[in-house]
């Protein structure tokens, strides 16, 4: 340990380090004790150990300047790493050496799969970014841009490859941005190439209709030796790619990979937060394009601000009613993978499923309506989820139930509107 410290403070000497003395009042209440042998404070370097005495980093004003094969690194009082991350970083997010080196393998490139694998190169990391088609692959390889993607160009670093083992070959990170159709075949195709502990975090925003599971949870019966975080948020891959100022937040029910995630992500135009409400964080982001489906129709119809507004704030409601009886927090509704991500969706052409329901609302049916956005409408599916896990819950979902009617039974939109404005009496 000490030629660590030597490495940055070479005037640190033995005699300087006290192995006995806890040092609270540097780090903040939050500290968590548990996790320390000891810790010992000079010139504002704290020295952590585990309870096994192996290294586990140093902190310096804040900054996490070395993590070393160890169980746990704290960064100003909070559990920032776990064992299995050889990396070194600072609260910032700002590159260095060893995160530059970092291999990171995107799978799925879609639109937002290839945004985020730009925003990745952009911070200097080593990127592959894996096709389904070997002839996307080739495309994108040749061309560096995504037909779908226009004015976003991938930086000649990236890997572009239809080969998974090519793709994941000694990656610190997988990051899975594939449809939530795909998911399962994705992630059993993923599936001999993982290591143990292997850290993955899912873009995706959907449901697996038949399960009615969470993409995550596909992913863990799929890959249990794999530790997963979700990240969700308002988030246009057309913004994303050209580097316009997004935020996200990530979720895990694993802190420590929740914040490694963060820190691999953060960059002066990607903001990430943290959520220890993985459930809440996905059900948010899936379930938002339900309403933005109900959103476009309204556009549609040719109905106005007042009526999308109404769609929005109740549209929430609903959601935060079956996220909670699903086991999601309140309070993560209101957040970005919430509230936000519904703004975002609900108001913006860029987003796809809000496009469909325009069409839908003009009077195109559903077939015509997705072949002409040309792209996955993840809101199509997730609303058959969404309809059958609010009968699973009982939880009270008329928006979502007029949409299942309009989508699936052939309802007319005006009349679904009616219907919906005509239900009984209630209080908000």
């Amino acid at each position: 340990m000490l030629s660590v410290l030597n490495r940055y403070l070479p005037d640190v000497k033995d005699s300087d380090m006290d192995y006995n003395e806890f040092v609270f009042d540097y780090i903040a209440s939050s500290f968590k004790r548990r996790y320390l042998k000891n810790a010992v404070i000079r010139k504002k370097l704290v020295c952590c150990f585990t309870r096994f005495g192996r290294p586990c980093g140093i902190v310096l004003r804040g900054y996490v300047f070395c993590v070393l094969s160890a169980e746990y690194c704290v960064r100003t009082g909070t559990v920032l790493i776990d064992k299995g991350y050889p990396t070194m970083y600072n609260e910032n997010g700002k590159t260095t050496e060893d995160l530059e080196r970092m291999k990171i393998a995107v799978i799925g490139s879609g639109s937002f799969g290839t945004a985020i694998a730009a925003q990745l190169a952009r911070k200097g990391y080593t990127v592959a970014l894996w096709s389904y088609l070997a002839q996307e692959a080739q495309t994108l390889h040749n061309t560096r841009q995504n037909p779908l993607l226009p004015g976003v160009f991938l930086d000649e670093s990236v890997l572009c490859t239809a080969d998974m083992a090519q793709a994941c070959q000694y990656a610190d990170l997988i990051v899975t941005v594939v449809p939530s159709f795909a998911t399962r075949s994705t992630a059993k195709a993923l599936a001999p190439y993982m290591k143990d502990r292997q850290p993955l975090v899912n873009l995706s925003k959907g449901l697996e209709n038949g399960s009615l599971l969470r993409l995550s949870q596909v992913y863990a019966q799929e890959l249990p030796m794999c530790r997963i975080a979700v990240m969700s948020g308002p988030s246009h891959a057309e913004e994303v790619g050209i580097g316009l100022p997004t935020t996200n937040v990530v979720a895990s029910a694993d802190e420590a990979l929740a914040a490694y995630v963060q820190d691999i992500f953060m960059h002066e135009t990607f903001r990430v937060y943290l959520s220890n409400d993985p459930v809440g964080v996905e059900l948010g982001g899936a379930l938002k394009n339900v309403i933005a489906l109900c959103a476009g129709i309204s556009d549609g119809l040719g109905y106005g601000d007042n009526t999308k507004a109404a769609l929005m704030t109740r549209g929430i409601a609903e959601i935060k009613r079956l996220g909670v009886a699903m086991g999601g927090k309140a309070e993560t509704f209101a957040g970005l993978s919430g509230i936000g991500d519904l703004i975002v969706t609900c108001t913006s052409m860029h987003s796809r499923n809000r496009r469909c329901g325009i069409l839908l609302g003009q009077g195109k049916t559903l077939q015509q309506a997705m072949e002409e956005v040309q792209m996955v409408v993840e809101g199509v599916p997730t609303t058959q989820a969404a309809y059958a896990l609010a009968e699973k819950y009982d939880v009270c979902m008329p928006i979502v139930g007029q949409a299942y009617a309009v989508l699936f039974e052939n309802k007319n939109s005006r009349d679904a509107v009616h219907a919906f404005m005509t239900r009984n009496k209630t209080a908000e």
